[in-house]
């Protein structure tokens, strides 16, 4: 097992783990979850022996094999295949041991030498090393074409991937893996998922993907406020004890103010009467034995939402017969050249549309959600655009698109230079861009701050159809939820490309996939996809070896265009299906919108009377106020708390039918 016992890291002057315990068993899956900052890698580090705690000692067993991802990947002229295999450090050295002992004059104790040699390589699978090599790389989104080529022709999140599976090859008792979907696709995910299920050792996660986390562990360990928690269960299950826990605390907080308060009072009035002197001591002496209960926190939630969208025509966009791809123009001869990506594109696109995007990296989701967005025009066909559409497009690498020496006040004032410097400033507030940040070079931010100021340029825009490709890939776990309740609430239409499974569920409603250079609609949810890719594209590239994927039953069809051996689905009926339940959502969405007008109004005006209320009280308590030459104000005091409580249990019934009406309308 691997226990801390008083373990405390400083990192310069930053305090991350103060006497920190926890034990974690062998066999366990952990994911490990924190603010960002809050000292997840170094924790990393601690175990892989890069820091040494302050504090406090770091125990497991000597004997146990540890793998972890490599940050850096040489460019190697190594074939990918054989770099993956050189994560089994064991197999390799006993390879090159047998290599020189083969090349030495043969004599008696080289003989006995080499047979136990190869007695070791039998041991260490050497004989089927190439088959699970060619499985994890193949699960990991490599073709067998590519798994021959060098290491450095590969692209920096490939290269990722190939680090990956290094540490999946390696043969290890503790796994340690921080972030690994952030360079992989949904299909890779779903694999990496279901491999990391069967995976005998103990593991310990980083993520930021909630779907991942519940998928896999059985453990979270939460850092916060400096201190390892650790809860059983996955991240639901987190979730739903860690607001227990807050809830709990919150009650018996108050509970000891309460008790505090009545101490106290009781002490003031009587600790100079005689009579009560005896008593006033006792409890004195419960007042300095109660243990000062400090609040647990949460963490503070970060929301924002999207504003009403522009009135959008309908259909929002038609297209007929499309080709979608590059042209690229030689320097030289100035030819143009084309490269079509996806052919055959019929599609059209209504209002209240949610729409969720499946298929591997390179298949071309991209490339179609920028013809959508007019990033790149039509090869062939017909794409026609409804007169007052808005768009708001994240692209995949839109961070890297921002102006990095600038600061997010300048990024809104290019696309809002008529708006007073006072109303950005307070919209950046609302996403947690305050004080000097507003006006900083964004250069030194977080790649989820930038990702936050991208997607706050869009909600300024007001669009009607969102068009989010891989909008998560720098989010923490609090600004993906952020962002999934603003979608479920945006009342446009959207097109969205993730791999983030939660998100996904959330916020649409129906799929397309993009593959073999077409697209065509999926039949089914994310649990089909994730069947039909164990029937189909895994199970068969994988049924020659021994690890192969567990068999799964799929109800999901895919149109012949993308499966020709599949049926060919009639999607007019489910279209006009679609259709209707757009209309339905459109009409609720339309009831619902003024009672939750009005409920947010009710909301202020109670904060409003209850503060004004406060101050009222407070004042009334204050013995001055009963003085002889006070009686006027004491009067209009009376009359305004009488007056406040009247309008606050006047709001605060109508509050309450308010949100019964809102609640039937939801049922």
């Amino acid at each position: 097992m691997i226990r801390f016992q008083q373990v405390s890291l400083m990192r310069g002057v930053k305090p991350l783990l103060d006497n920190v315990d926890v034990t974690l068993n062998p066999g366990d899956k952990i994911g490990l979850i924190g603010a960002n900052g809050a000292g997840k890698s170094s924790l990393f580090g601690l175990l892989r022996g890069e820091l040494h705690a302050d504090l406090g000692e770091i125990d497991f067993p000597t004997k146990w094999r540890m793998a972890y991802v490599a940050q850096e990947t040489p460019a190697l002229d190594r074939p990918a295949i054989e770099y993956a295999i050189d994560g089994d450090v064991t197999l390799r050295r006993l390879e090159e041991e047998l290599a020189f002992l083969e090349s030495e004059p043969e004599t008696t104790s080289n003989g006995i030498l080499i047979g136990e040699l190869y007695s070791a390589l039998a041991d260490a699978d050497a004989y089927t090393v190439r088959s699970r090599a060619e499985q994890l790389l193949t699960g990991l989104g490599f073709s067998l074409a590519q798994m021959d080529q060098p290491v450095a022709s590969f692209s920096g999140g490939w290269r990722m991937r190939l680090n990956l599976a290094q540490a999946l090859m390696c043969p290890s008792d503790l796994l340690l893996l921080d972030e690994p979907t952030n360079h992989l696709d949904l299909d890779a995910i779903i694999w990496l998922e279901d491999w990391l299920k069967r995976y005998p050792g103990t593991l310990i996660i980083i993520s930021h993907d909630r779907d991942f986390l519940d998928g896999v562990v059985n453990v979270i360990v939460h850092i916060d406020e400096r201190k390892l928690k650790r809860y059983s269960g996955n991240y639901s299950s987190f979730e739903r004890q860690r607001s227990a826990q807050l809830e709990l605390a919150a009650g018996t907080l108050e509970k000891q103010m309460r008790q505090r308060a009545h101490l106290e009072s009781f002490i003031n009035r009587f600790k100079a009467q005689a009579s009560k002197a005896r008593q006033a001591q006792s409890r004195m002496k419960a007042l300095a034995k109660m243990e000062e209960l400090a609040p647990l926190r949460a963490a503070a939630e970060f929301s924002f939402e999207f504003r009403v969208p522009l009135s959008a025509p309908n259909p929002l966009l038609v297209m007929e017969d499309v080709s979608a791809g590059y042209r690229t123009e030689s320097e030289t001869s100035h030819d143009v050249t084309e490269k079509v990506i996806i052919a055959g594109i019929n599609f059209s696109l209504q209002i209240g549309q949610r729409i969720g995007l499946l298929g591997v990296n390179g298949a071309g989701k991209s490339t179609f959600i920028k013809t959508i967005a007019e990033e790149l025009k039509p090869l062939r066909g017909d794409a026609q655009f409804g007169k007052g559409l808005s768009i708001g497009y994240f692209a995949q690498h839109q961070v890297e698109m921002l102006r990095h020496d600038e600061s997010p006040l300048w990024h809104m004032g290019k696309i809002a230079p008529t708006v007073r410097e006072q109303e950005l400033r307070n919209f950046l507030g609302s996403f947690n861009f305050n004080g000097p940040m507003v006006t900083s070079s964004i250069a030194p931010f977080s790649g989820g701050e930038k990702a936050r100021l991208a997607l706050a340029l869009i909600v300024w825009q007001r669009p009607n159809l969102l068009l989010l490709d891989e909008p998560t890939n720098h989010l923490d776990l609090e600004t993906r939820e952020a962002l999934t309740m603003a979608l479920a609430q945006f009342e446009g239409t959207l097109v969205l490309v993730s791999h983030d499974r939660h998100l996904l569920r959330a916020t649409t409603d129906q799929f397309i996939i993009v593959a073999d250079g077409k697209v065509a609609p999926f039949d089914g949810d994310l649990d089909d996809y994730k069947d039909w890719l164990f029937k189909t594209k895994l199970a068969a590239k994988n049924s020659a070896t021994d690890a192969a994927l567990p068999k799964a039953g799929s109800k999901a069809k895919i149109a012949s265009a993308v499966a020709p051996a599949a049926a060919v689905v009639d999607t007019a009926d489910r279209r006009e299906q679609k259709r209707a339940e757009a209309e339905a959502r459109q009409k609720l969405a339309a009831q619902k919108k003024p009672i939750e007008s009005r409920i947010k109004r009710l909301d202020e005006q109670i904060a409003k009377r209850s503060a004004q209320k406060h101050t009222v009280d407070t004042r009334l308590a204050d013995p001055e106020i009963y003085d002889k030459d006070k009686k006027k104000e004491l009067a209009t005091l009376l009359a305004d708390q009488a007056f406040y409580a009247k309008e606050l249990t006047q709001l605060e019934a109508e509050w309450l039918e308010q949100q019964e009406a809102l609640e039937q309308l939801g049922n």
